[in-house]
């Protein structure tokens, strides 16, 4: 008995593909022979057949293969976002046809770009308008791409109206230079300070002429408002303020060394500037929708704001109130960071002792979160230690402005807060 069962343990092991067996009774097998009738020891095979399992093959030379990862999402479609603002709240009269060539740092790169012109206060007519790279003295150093307008060569629109280009293919790199020609007659939208040296203005049409235009210098911003370039994505500011930071520091000034534009160089993003010689509250409001938030692409705005309302009394209270009101309109368009106001050594208007005592406590309110806002304090790295109403020495212009050294030492600050604070 005690073989049959051995032998039945090595049939059950060949079927179950096993190398080796082993009789499961411990117990030696002997010369007995197994019994005459086996109807009720003997097992019967299974009646189906027995499925076995595939042999694994390994393919991957013994090494375990790691999933894959996810594929990257794809990047964002390109888009038109501003590389030169000016907000042009003055206006410049031209009675004949007259060609101005406009010399603009652009802060984007991109393969087309857009070009938005503003009407002073009358009726604007603009015949032929052109873009090139800016070459030297007045000369292009490209051959000139001419603009449309719904298709047209020119237009014609009424006092204060924004009218954009077509889209023109015309690839820039970051901080280049461009030459924006333009025939023109009637009002133009102007800047209030000389910031855009190397622009002519001359009699006649010549938008379309590669050499110098000749003429007269004209370094201030006319007509042209904005200038859009296609391109992928990135953060883009907007900077709000007075003469500040439109640049000014003295008769002849130039935007590319005004505290925006040092920032956009720092950073390599756009940062465009809506800056206005005299401003205060009450004008950056009303004009806010036209000046800032027509911007396309926009994702920070940086205010510097509120030199020009002290000096009264109740400027204090009625300056906080409007500052809460510009942030609350601007949150759902941008980020918002409010800096604090700079030293002021004396005071073209209303009495300097409210000046300082005001400038002081609207600082401290700005600082305690009062805005709402997130905070820049360029006071702190623009005044004297032992006195809070005086630049340090070499930092300022004129008691009220900073100078170029100054502007580089504001610049250095706001970078310094957004690379830290704003993920930059």
């Amino acid at each position: 008995m005690r073989v049959w069962r051995a032998w039945l343990g090595v049939l059950v092991c060949a079927g179950s593909a096993l190398l080796a067996c082993a009789d499961s009774t411990g117990v030696p097998l002997s010369e007995e022979a197994p019994p005459a009738d086996d109807s009720a020891s003997v097992v019967s095979a299974p009646s189906e057949p027995l499925e076995v399992a595939p042999a694994l093959v390994l393919n991957d030379e013994r090494r375990v293969r790691e999933t894959p990862p996810p594929a990257p999402p794809p990047a964002p479609p390109d888009s038109f976002q501003p590389g030169f603002h000016q907000a042009l709240r003055w206006s410049e009269s031209v009675g004949g046809m007259m060609t101005f060539r406009l010399r603009v740092p652009v802060g984007r790169e991109g393969g087309r770009l857009r070009v938005t012109f503003r009407s002073g206060d009358g009726t604007l007519t603009l015949q032929r308008a052109t873009v090139a790279k800016a070459g030297v003295d007045g000369a292009l150093a490209s051959t000139p791409v001419s603009l449309t307008f719904n298709g047209q060569a020119g237009f014609t629109t009424p006092a204060r109206t924004l009218v954009t280009s077509d889209p023109v293919d015309f690839p820039v790199t970051f901080r280049d230079d461009l030459d924006i020609s333009f025939e023109v007659r009637g009002a133009l939208a102007a800047s209030a300070i000389d910031a855009f040296p190397g622009s002519f203005a001359r009699p006649g049409a010549f938008a379309v002429m590669p050499g110098p235009i000749g003429g007269q210098p004209f370094e201030r911003s006319s007509g042209v408002a904005t200038v859009d370039v296609e391109g992928p994505p990135t953060r883009a500011f907007v900077a709000i303020g007075d003469s500040i930071t439109e640049g000014y520091m003295d008769m002849k000034n130039d935007t590319r060394n005004a505290w925006p534009a040092l920032v956009e160089d720092a950073l390599g993003v756009p940062v465009v500037n809506s800056g206005v010689s005299g401003q205060g509250f009450y004008d950056a409001l009303e004009l806010l929708d036209n000046e800032v938030l027509a911007l396309q692409g926009i994702t920070d705005c940086i205010v510097l704001l509120g030199t020009n309302d002290l000096g009264n009394t109740g400027a204090l209270e009625q300056a906080e109130a409007r500052m809460v009101q510009m942030v609350e309109r601007l949150k759902p368009f941008c980020r918002v960071w409010v800096s604090t106001l700079l030293p002021k050594e004396k005071t073209n208007f209303g009495s300097y002792a409210l000046v300082k005592t005001q400038r002081v406590a609207f600082n401290d309110w700005v600082r305690k979160g009062g805005t709402g806002a997130d905070v820049i304090d360029l006071e702190a790295v623009m005044r004297r230690p032992d006195n809070v109403h005086l630049f340090i020495e070499g930092l300022g212009a004129d008691g009220i402005h900073p100078n170029a050294a100054g502007h580089k030492v504001m610049a250095a600050e706001v970078v310094r807060v957004l690379r830290e604070q704003g993920g930059l």
